[in-house]
């Protein structure tokens, strides 16, 4: 009986890291593509959890009456929302 031994080359922590994001082997794919979007989706669903159960009233037309749409200011969950005030629909449309 034969044992061979290989010495392995010790990788940097970072060619590791690149080397398990783009495997194939794994049982989900990540990619480089899923590195940037599973934080950014993380933190977008958290910034909108919050905002549905908490968000101030917005006053969206300018007449001085505010729209209320978290919880905790009477909605249930079919009638919550996230309302957008002016000046965030302005900026999203820059």
């Amino acid at each position: 009986m034969t044992t061979t031994l290989q010495q392995r080359q010790s990788a940097s922590l970072w060619e590791q890291f690149c080397q398990w994001v783009t495997s194939t082997e794994n049982r989900l794919y990540v990619g480089w593509f899923g590195v940037l979007m599973i934080p950014t989706l993380l933190a977008a669903t958290a910034c909108f959890v919050i905002a549905f159960i908490a968000a101030p009233p917005v006053d969206i037309d300018g007449i001085r009456e505010p729209v209320a749409g978290s919880l905790m200011y009477g909605n249930n969950i079919i009638s919550g929302a996230v309302v957008p005030s002016s000046n965030a629909i302005g900026l999203h449309f820059y």
